[in-house]
């Protein structure tokens, strides 16, 4: 069964090697048009928020600025549920949006509302929180302390604050 077959290639080389050398280009061309990510970001659409509050009880961060900070996150378009946690002089509030959100909607969102609790959280807290962007995008302001995405080039507490010249500094307080 195999034999004719064989004596067939060997008789027709070339057409055989044509054929395969399409099938190779039809491979290289669906390979190219195929979207492959190198890592996947397989996480839902969520803002973290990272705030520290030193010399705070995990009960007064969970009251004085855990609480506060996911009251004025409720409301937010495209907000399907919000979390957080609350240790010793840390808290750190997730908010996680809906698939057909945009990310960056939800942190320019996220971020206004941030805005406006400002001034409701204690004073030690008030300028150390930092919103996180997703994975693999990561960077700290030095001069103001917010977390931001390499991408941006620009600062979200709109200082002027250059992410790349700022990412070795230690995070400034005032």
């Amino acid at each position: 069964m195999i034999a004719p077959i064989v004596n067939w290639a060997v008789h027709k080389r070339w057409l055989v090697l044509l054929l395969t050398a399409i099938a190779a280009v039809i491979g290289g061309i669906a390979l190219h048009r195929l979207p492959i990510d190198a890592v996947p970001d397989i996480t839902n659409n969520q803002v973290q928020i990272n705030v520290r509050a030193p010399a705070l009880s995990p009960e007064l961060v969970e009251k004085q600025v855990a609480y506060p900070i996911e009251t004025a996150l409720a409301g937010i378009a495209g907000l399907d549920h919000s979390r957080s946690i609350s240790r010793n002089g840390f808290a750190q509030i997730t908010a996680v949006f809906d698939e057909s959100t945009d990310i960056y909607f939800a942190r320019q969102q996220v971020g206004e509302r941030l805005n406006g609790v400002a001034e409701t959280c204690p004073p030690e807290s008030a300028r150390k929180w930092g919103r996180s962007p997703p994975a693999l995008a990561k960077s700290i302001c030095g001069r103001c302390g917010w977390s931001i995405a390499a991408t941006t080039r620009i600062c979200p507490a709109n200082r002027g604050c250059s992410p790349t010249a700022a990412i070795s500094r230690p995070r400034a307080t005032g």
